[in-house]
């Protein structure tokens, strides 16, 4: 048995497109919202996640291998509100673990609001050989400063 080909049902460019009972118009095509310019992220910083444990330790070791800090560096720490800097210094009171973590001192992690099981934003700048451990609150409030939460109708969630 030979089945017989259907032609397509396709209207031929250019026929006028029916618009409700008995109204017929030219087709008009639909409107395409603009695709928007997203930046790309900067080549002198990379980016990770890290979760603090109980000992104050965060580890990523693609963030850590970065900057190729290896076992035995020593380390200074520093803390701003939220946030944690490791800069590779020799006269630093920290030194790097063999393996690739960094542990952040109890006086800086509560000077910076840092719980355990607390996840962290890395950020890497290897021309600087530093590494910056920022607190989820910190990059909230730097969304929301940006206004890139999509809120309802009354600035609602």
């Amino acid at each position: 048995m030979t089945a017989r080909l259907i032609a397509p049902v396709i209207p031929p460019p250019g026929r006028l497109a029916v618009r409700g009972p008995g109204r017929t118009g030219a087709a008009r095509p639909l409107p395409v919202a603009a695709v928007p310019v997203i930046p790309a992220v900067p080549d002198d910083v990379r980016y990770g996640l890290g979760r603090i444990d109980e000992s104050g330790r965060v580890a990523d070791r693609t963030i850590t291998s970065a900057l190729g800090w290896h076992a035995g560096d020593r380390l200074t720490l520093t803390a701003a509100a939220g946030v944690v800097i490791a800069r590779r210094d020799p006269a630093g009171m920290v030194t790097m673990p063999s393996k690739p973590y960094i542990a952040i001192p109890a006086a800086l992690r509560r000077r910076c609001g840092l719980r355990p099981g607390d996840r962290v934003l890395l950020a890497v700048i290897p021309a600087a050989d530093a590494l910056a451990a920022y607190s989820l609150a910190v990059v909230d409030q730097a969304i929301r400063a940006h206004g890139a939460l999509p809120y309802g109708e009354g600035g609602q969630p």
